[in-house]
């Protein structure tokens, strides 16, 4: 989940702004958000807030919660604060101190409330004043139960809510300093796990595999397919079916233009070595997420196969039914599905301490280029799917070429489709494998969760190294053409360099840091 406002944009905003006045426009943006069709969803999804577990439930000030973690804020932010908190995680707002003066605001910020409101008074005028607009009103004594908190600790958090009766509220420090992807954590900390099965607890019965079983096949058998994808790049380029659909072989590509054969091994390498990352992440997702009962880990694996094989059939659209590419879809397929059909593992994770401040906003720094990666690889997914399925070819290409499209298609009028096909889906693999990427380092980013690293690391090396080698062979090296890959290895290679100490931090048993409750 990602703590937007400890990056970078947050402390431009901060130096700009001021602090209290860019605390209120982030407020005052996800309230905005949040009132949207579907913008809730949205901002609770961003920042990994889910339905907080039933033993979180109580009371407070008299009033029943579903979560007894929620935020103190003043008058000031109440009417932006009591719409956008609660979209984080936040189970009861409270607006502190409130005078007099403040009563007209309080009672305007309680119209649009998601959760309780407890307002805390003055003076018993002022408690009158509120009590009709409010769900509970206290005066100037505190209730030893509830801890009104500055401090960032999410494990002090979690023991603290191991009290029934207990009540954390966190004051503007604590989302200043750890950013709003707090409540969430907090939950994870507080949440009972236990540990994960090992491989001779799951028993030999596939009717039993658990979901994580499914989906590590799923996700050995994209990198398999990508790696098979690649042999054949490298090697004969053209098989049976191929030379069949465009009724040549490679020497009759070679008579058309000599740089033919080569620009479809680099189509061909770039797609294999999407595949493959994409089968890395899958893996990961599998093993690190939901064998551990993460919900984020089962909604990123969603999210990016529904785009991944649907994609898979573009070539459906160009009247060439690829033997293997249809094959590879109908056996995983069903594996993504027997992956992704029930809900999560029950919670199986070890929530931990959040290690040096200094690390973990290095992490955090390394967060923000990670899913900017993303984001611009999925643009890129999108733009190559899209030009596959009209133009096929884009300026640089042609380029390289030293053809024009109707030169080649009187050569041979398949020939088009042929490149297309292969094109359309490399987009549809590179798209399906930049929302992986972005949602794993949006919701991921926890202290000693190295499968995160591992995974993106893996990936990376798997779609950026062939791309760049193989452009290199071929002499395919226009600079406004491999611009974005460059770019795309810079920031990645950044990003996992900051993360890595943050990430790849000792287990619990080593660094005693695992958040334990009863």
């Amino acid at each position: 989940m990602p703590d937007w406002t400890y990056h970078p944009l947050r402390g431009i905003a901060a130096a700009l702004l001021g602090t209290r006045r860019s605390q209120r426009l982030a407020l005052r943006t996800l309230a905005a958000i949040g009132s949207w069709p579907g913008g809730g969803r949205l901002v609770a999804g961003m920042f990994g807030h889910r339905h907080a577990p039933a033993h979180l439930a109580g009371t407070v000030a008299g009033v029943a919660v579903r979560s007894r973690l929620g935020a103190v804020v003043p008058p000031g932010v109440a009417r932006h604060a009591v719409r956008a908190l609660p979209l984080l995680g936040a189970g009861v707002v409270e607006v502190s101190p409130v005078g007099a003066a403040d009563v007209p605001a309080v009672r305007e910020a309680a119209r649009g409330r998601r959760v309780p409101v407890v307002a805390r008074a003055c003076g018993p005028d002022v408690a009158a004043a509120l009590a009709p607009h409010v769900d509970a009103v206290t005066t100037g004594d505190d209730d030893p139960r509830v801890l009104r908190t500055t401090s960032p600790s999410v494990s002090a958090a979690a023991r603290a809510l191991a009290d029934p009766d207990a009540v954390v509220l966190a004051a503007p420090p604590v989302l200043l300093r750890a950013g709003p992807g707090w409540f969430a954590r907090v939950v994870e900390a507080a949440t009972p796990t236990t540990a994960p099965p090992g491989l001779r607890d799951v028993g030999r019965d596939p009717r039993r595999w658990p979901a994580w079983w499914w989906g590590l096949l799923v996700g050995l058998g994209m990198a398999g397919a990508g790696l098979g994808a690649a042999v054949i790049a490298l090697g004969p380029v053209l098989l049976g079916y191929d030379r069949a659909f465009l009724g040549t072989g490679l020497d009759g590509l070679h008579a058309v233009n000599h740089r033919l054969v080569g620009f479809l091994q680099h189509d061909r390498i770039t797609m294999a070595g999407t595949m493959v990352a994409l089968g890395a992440l899958y893996a990961g997702l599998s093993v690190g997420g939901l064998r551990r009962g993460w919900p984020w880990a089962r909604e990123a694996y969603l999210v990016s196969g529904w785009i991944c094989f649907p994609t898979l059939l573009h070539f459906l659209g160009f009247g060439f039914v690829e033997p293997l590419h249809a094959a590879v879809t109908a056996v995983l397929f069903p594996l993504f599905l027997a992956a992704t059909r029930r809900r999560a593992e029950r919670p199986r994770w070890a929530a931990r301490d959040e290690g040096p401040e200094d690390v973990r906003r290095r992490a955090l720094v390394g967060q923000l280029l990670m899913v900017i990666t993303g984001a611009g690889l999925l643009v890129g997914g999108v733009v190559v799917s899209v030009v596959g399925l009209t133009g096929v070819f884009v300026a640089s290409d042609l380029e390289f070429l030293g053809a024009d499209p109707d030169a080649l298609r009187a050569a041979n009028p398949r020939l088009l489709p042929f490149i297309a096909h292969d094109r359309a889906g490399f987009g549809g693999a590179l798209t399906a494998t930049a929302a992986a990427i972005t949602l794993i380092s949006a919701w991921g980013w926890r202290r000693g969760e190295s499968w995160v690293w591992w995974s993106l690391a893996t990936a990376a090396v798997a779609g950026f190294g062939p791309a760049l080698v193989v452009h290199g062979a071929i002499g395919y090296t226009h600079f406004g053409h491999l611009a974005p890959v460059l770019v795309g290895v810079a920031l990645t290679a950044t990003a996992l360099v900051l993360a890595r100490p943050h990430l790849c931090a000792p287990a619990p048993d080593e660094a005693g840091g695992a958040v334990r409750l009863p």
